[in-house]
């Protein structure tokens, strides 16, 4: 009896190992295929291309002139014509200033104009010396500029077409020299001003065509015109200012206002790859693609350009009809063996 008991016991600790065993061989089998199992991915062939070197900038509408209106000495203001909004016309009087002294002076004026005609005809049969007609002329000469000054400091007018967009002085206030009597802004055309990255500094010619964008009226496109290049670069920024005039005949856009200056400095010759390709690294901001070869993928860092809907323009980074991973990245390491679906 005490040996059967012995004998089952060593057929269980047999069977206990055996199956201990079997269980062993089948974590290890199902190991090794984990190990052995390829992530799946799938590829997108690229290829060099042209792309459009579109760059955007950012930039405050200004009036094209903008012209302070105010005599040159403090005087008081008999009436101002004109209030902020108006347009108004080259030569247009805007403001009439006190001319108490104006009348006098004319007055004076007329006066030696008599005399010196007078006198000039005595000059003609030699009544009179050269250096006394001389005397006399400069003396007219100046008499008239100060009466000339008088009437221009009297009778303020706009020195060009646009609008009064200031005014600081009400009608029978002296003016102290602080502020101008108004303000008038030329608005057809308008201008804005954008920092243009040096490297673009051979490719901006005046004249080039410029799209403008305006927050306030959504995807609608304005055209520019670079007028203006300025011959020296911001050693601290890198850029180089440009003047970009836009005709605004109907007056649509006005000083102040928020623009997107899009310049176009032609075309150059780049890969374009999928924007599902593209990984950002965690941590940074650098931005990697997986390009897929002989049956391996390697870890390339890029550098980007333009994006365009759903592609990127790559300036650096993959090379010319390369196969780039778009899916499957999440499980994917530098080197390593991938199976490629379908």
């Amino acid at each position: 009896m005490k040996i059967n008991f012995q004998m089952m016991a060593l057929a269980a600790l047999v069977l206990t190992a055996s199956a201990c065993s079997s269980k062993s061989e089948s974590e290890a089998t199902t190991a090794q295929a984990t190990q052995t199992e390829k992530p799946k991915v799938k590829l997108a062939k690229v290829s060099v291309r042209p792309v459009d070197q579109v760059a955007e900038y950012t930039a405050t509408v200004k009036a094209d002139v903008v012209n302070k209106i105010a005599p040159s000495t403090p005087v008081r203001i008999k009436k101002i014509l004109v209030e902020v909004g108006d347009q108004v016309k080259k030569g247009q009087k805007l403001v009439e200033m006190d001319d108490v002294n104006s009348t006098s002076l004319k007055y004076d004026l007329d006066n030696m104009e008599t005399e010196f005609k007078r006198l000039d005809e005595l000059y003609k049969v030699g009544g009179v010396s050269k250096s006394n007609w001389d005397a006399m002329r400069t003396n007219l000469d100046k008499l008239r500029r100060s009466y000339a000054n008088m009437i221009e400091n009297t009778q303020l007018v706009s020195p060009i077409n646009g609008i009064v967009t200031a005014r600081n002085y009400d009608n029978g206030d002296l003016y102290g020299g602080a502020n101008p009597v108004l303000v008038v802004e030329q608005i057809s055309p308008v201008k804005l001003m954008v920092n243009v990255s040096e490297n673009n500094f051979p490719k901006v010619k005046k004249g080039d065509k410029a799209t403008i964008k305006l927050d306030v009226y959504g995807d609608e496109e304005f055209t520019g015109v670079v007028d203006l290049i300025y011959p020296t670069i911001d050693a601290a920024t890198r850029t180089f200012p440009v003047e970009v005039k836009v005709a605004n005949a109907n007056q649509r856009i006005r000083p102040g206002m928020f623009a997107r200056v899009i310049m176009n400095f032609g075309t150059a010759d780049h890969v374009v790859v999928p924007d599902m390709a593209v990984v950002k690294q965690a941590g940074s901001g650098d931005r990697y693609v997986y390009v897929y070869e002989n049956g391996k993928v390697s870890y390339n860092k890029v550098q980007l350009g333009r994006r365009m809907d759903t592609e990127y323009e790559l300036l650096s980074g993959v090379d010319n009809n390369s196969q780039v991973v778009i899916a499957g990245q999440k499980a994917l390491l530098n080197g390593m063996e991938v199976t490629v679906e379908k």
